[in-house]
């Protein structure tokens, strides 16, 4: 959420740049409600100021012995009005939150303006286009033809956008999945965390989440007086929100995690797109990669965190580049983001397959996530996440990039340690 302190002191600049990434702040609605709040605010300390002096009379009427029941009277009365008072303001902030809660992060300075993806800047390219001398498949057909990805068994069990994964694949995605979580705890210095799959409102409001893209959820309904749980479209989600509505210690911080969930998302607009094979999946694997530090240090936190998700490609011998994305490829909550999108043969083309973003402190003002400063003084983290990396992306790359003339996949060098000795799978 945005400062709201910001909003009244410096609207025009805030709302150019939301216009940067293709948003129309509704300014005369926030505007009004500001106003509404103002004037319920002013009455409210009109009737104070009234019945501060209304005490003041009563106690020097008491002490003439004079009747004080007309000024007892209207003191009552105004403390009906000011209650009303009160539940008025407490109507107006609620709309003002609900409408802050609609509006995305600010794009920090000096990321690229654009509309689209096609705008986003290069920023590096590592290894170059896997070229084989043969006629290359992609991983549907090669999964297929090793006998061991079975699309039409997810389609009858779960329906489309399903997959089961067999044998040698599917050690291969866990083994991807070890192999990750390994170097981010040993090397990276992160913290392994196990969390909830399901998650309530508030932890979904917290990071994003609600109220705008609940179309994109998963919900789950409950018994009747319980609030319902959404199935997590990312381990960002439970991960991010253990630092909800707390004050971190200031020598605590960088916090850094590291979680290997499944992911659940309806895909919600995405009919259509990435039909085939395992690259838009209503349920997926991630490990996920969330930072939690103090606000002069998470420019240089992202970078880190890009480069912790970057080694895990060049350790699976997988070419890619790393794009920053421009204000209008944004994702609603990000301030920066870093796409890492690995090489496909199959499909020609650079896919993403990790998103690392630096939110500032977006997430923690609708968490309420603060630290103690040097002055001892609660003040909001900055979060930051990215994919470190989607398994069953890496899966796909992997399979395109290591398959060989006859149909058979190599299995790269960092991952043979997890897969019991087995270097190639072979087609069938």
């Amino acid at each position: 959420m945005l400062d709201p302190a910001r909003l009244r002191s410096d609207l025009d600049a805030v709302v150019a740049r939301l216009a940067d990434r293709g948003y129309s702040f509704p300014t005369a609605a926030f505007l009004a409600l500001e106003q509404a709040r103002k004037d319920v605010q002013v009455r409210t300390q009109d009737l104070q100021t009234r019945r501060n002096a209304l005490s003041k009379a009563i106690g020097q009427a008491r002490g003439k012995g004079e009747d004080t029941d007309a000024l007892m009277a209207e003191v009552a009365g105004l403390g009906d009005q000011t209650r009303a008072l009160e539940g008025e303001l407490d109507r107006i902030k609620g709309e003002l939150e609900a409408l802050l809660l609609g509006v995305p992060n600010l794009p920090q300075a000096g990321v690229p303006q654009g509309r689209s993806a096609d705008d986003n800047v290069e920023v590096r390219r590592v290894g170059t286009p896997t070229v084989f001398d043969f006629a290359a498949k992609d991983h549907a057909d090669l999964g297929v033809g090793t006998g061991l990805v079975d699309f039409e068994a997810g389609v009858k069990v779960a329906g489309a956008r399903f997959t089961v994964l067999k044998g040698a694949i599917a050690r291969l995605h866990r083994a991807i999945a070890q192999f990750m979580l390994d170097v981010h705890t040993a090397e990276h210095s992160y913290t392994e965390v196990y969390v909830p799959y399901l998650v309530n409102a508030d932890s979904m409001r917290g990071t994003g989440q609600l109220p705008k893209f609940e179309d994109d959820l998963f919900k789950v309904p409950r018994g009747a007086g319980d609030p319902p749980l959404y199935l997590i479209p990312t381990a960002e989600v439970p991960v991010t929100n253990l630092v909800r509505d707390a004050i971190v210690a200031a020598d605590t911080l960088p916090l850094k995690f590291v979680c290997h969930s499944p992911c659940f998302r309806s895909e919600a607009g995405s009919y259509g797109r990435d039909t085939r094979g395992m690259i838009r999946q209503h349920q997926f694997d991630k490990v996920e990669l969330v930072q939690i530090v103090a606000p002069d240090a998470s420019d240089a936190a992202l970078e880190a965190l890009t480069a912790h998700a970057e080694t895990i490609l060049q350790r699976l011998e997988l070419p890619y580049r790393t794009v920053v994305l421009c204000t209008g490829d944004m994702g609603f909550s990000a301030a920066r983001t870093y796409d890492i999108e690995v090489w496909l043969p199959g499909q020609g083309a650079y896919r993403e397959i990790s998103s690392c973003s630096n939110f500032e402190a977006f997430q923690a003002r609708r968490m309420q996530a603060r630290f103690r400063n040097a002055a001892g003084k609660p003040e909001l983290v900055h979060t930051l996440n990215g994919s470190g990396l989607a398994v069953g992306r890496t899966l796909v790359a992997i399979v395109e990039n290591h398959q060989r003339a006859d149909g058979s996949i190599a299995i790269p060098a960092a991952l043979r340690p997890y897969m019991g000795g087995i270097d190639v799978i072979p087609a069938t």
